[in-house]
């Protein structure tokens, strides 16, 4: 039994076997691999900087040849046209472009500007002409005077921006006129100041030590001068403690000693009646009533200062050089005597500072260029240098003023005036000032010479005069 059932199983295992063997094999089926899909590389375009070319500037000057003939008119006579005519020689000898500038004294600042109305753009034209400010804006109302704007930062022909760094500010900004949208119309070669010349030695002998720096202390001073005449003075004239000139420089003067002013820049108008204005000119009225101060003509004041006739005089300080040194040699011959600001009512001096520049009138473009070549010269550091120290004008520069030193040592009068430059105020650079000036001078005379007469009736209708004379110059700006 047994050996059946091992025979049975053994024949199922065999069985199994051979099937197992016949039977097809079940397939596996493959891994499919997911595939990788790679994300597209997009790619930024190169953008390329377009190159920006820098604008070529063409120099309006390249193809401008300097004119050969030129002409300057100025005023200068005696010693200053020499010392002048020295520089104009130098120039023509130097220059590189061969031009050749004559200097004609065409007479006074009033009569230059007379000659100049009739042959403004033309080509009669001086190529260029000195003047003051006001002068100049009347000439302009023609559109007649070249702006220096076209030319003063040029690379080849103009200033660099540290010679322009060397003018004073406040002389440089002068001759930039805001009535003609800034155009710069002029470029100053010196300037001065109204001082007060003072005799110190009739000081002394009255029993002061130094100058007046009040009011009330020049008060008192002139008026002891009538009383005690100085002992060395000569001529037929009696003594006053001022001589005074009829001049719209010396009205102005005094205005800013009373810490005031004759124009007001936001109004665009004149203030000649202001009260600062009225304090002064009854103070100036109450002397002459008193018989301390004499109204003189011309340049008398200088005359009677040398002669010891005037204690004081408000003059400019261009003639500490010359003109004020030979009147007092002509006259008494030696004394001490010097220059002060004004007293002033408020504490803080504020002299009067004025000065002619040169300015080019319009022509041709060679002309211009030329004139303007002159002027670069004129203006230059050691020209200025000369110019000044020959002519004890201000010098226009700050490094010019640096060199000066020794020349201040020597005269004592200038460096006290050249220290006052700081606190200087200045007269109004507007169309119509010509005309307004002879107004002023003509009310001048009248107050001192008619002690009877109201000073502010008086001054409101010199206001009202130059206020009207003025809207008709700006009326033809605006036309």
């Amino acid at each position: 039994m047994r050996s059946k059932l091992f025979g049975l199983f053994a024949v199922v295992m065999i069985a199994a076997l051979v099937l197992g063997a016949c039977a097809k094999p079940t397939e596996v089926p493959p891994v499919v691999e997911e595939p990788v899909v790679e994300e597209p590389v997009v790619e930024e375009p190169v953008v390329e900087e377009p190159v920006v070319e820098e604008p070529v500037v063409e120099d309006p000057w390249a193809g401008v040849e300097p004119a050969k003939e030129i002409t300057f008119w100025h005023n200068h006579s005696g010693d200053r046209e020499a010392i002048l005519l020295k520089i104009v020689d130098d120039f023509n000898a130097t220059n590189e472009y061969g031009i050749t500038l004559t200097a004609e004294v065409a007479g006074s600042y009033s009569d230059i500007y007379k000659k100049m109305l009739p042959v403004l753009n033309t080509a009669d034209v001086p190529d260029i002409v000195v003047g003051y400010q006001n002068q100049i804006a009347m000439y302009q109302l023609a559109d007649a005077i070249w702006d220096m704007n076209e030319i003063i930062d040029n690379p080849t022909y103009g200033l660099s921006g540290d010679d322009q760094a060397d003018f004073l500010p406040t002389f440089f900004k002068q001759d930039v006129y805001s009535l003609y949208d800034n155009q710069r119309l002029g470029l100053a070669p010196n300037r001065s100041m109204e001082v007060m010349y003072y005799n110190l030695s009739w000081l002394k002998q009255m029993g002061y030590e130094a100058a007046p720096t009040t009011m009330e202390e020049f008060r008192a001073m002139a008026c002891d001068a009538v009383a005690n005449p100085f002992e060395k003075g000569t001529g037929e004239e009696t003594p006053v403690g001022l001589a005074m000139r009829m001049d719209a420089s010396n009205f102005a003067s005094w205005v800013f000693a009373f810490g005031g002013d004759i124009f007001d820049y936001t109004t665009n108008q004149f203030t000649l009646d202001s009260p600062a204005a009225i304090e002064a000119w009854t103070f100036l009225q109450g002397l002459a009533k008193d018989g301390c101060l004499r109204d003189v003509d011309g340049y008398n004041d200088q005359v009677q200062f040398g002669a010891g006739k005037s204690l004081f005089t408000v003059a400019s300080s261009s003639g500490l050089g010359v003109y004020y040194p030979k009147a007092i040699a002509d006259g008494v011959g030696e004394m001490e005597w010097s220059v002060a600001a004004l007293p002033t009512t408020t504490g803080q001096v504020k002299p009067n500072i004025y000065g002619a520049s040169v300015s080019i009138p319009k022509s041709t473009p060679e002309r211009q260029l030329a004139a303007w070549l002159f002027i670069k010269y004129y203006t230059s550091k050691d020209v200025q240098t000369y110019w000044a120290t020959e002519t004890q004008y201000f010098p226009v520069r700050k490094s010019v003023a640096a060199e000066m030193v020794d020349f201040f040592g020597t005269y004592p009068p200038y460096e006290t005036a050249w220290n006052l430059i700081e606190f200087g105020a200045f007269e109004p650079p507007v169309p119509g000032y010509d005309p307004i000036r002879e107004e002023m001078k003509i009310t001048m005379a009248a107050l001192l010479e008619d002690p009877t007469l109201i000073v502010q009736d008086e001054l409101t209708l010199l206001n009202t005069t130059a206020n009207q004379i003025l809207a008709d110059q700006l009326a033809q700006i605006e036309q």
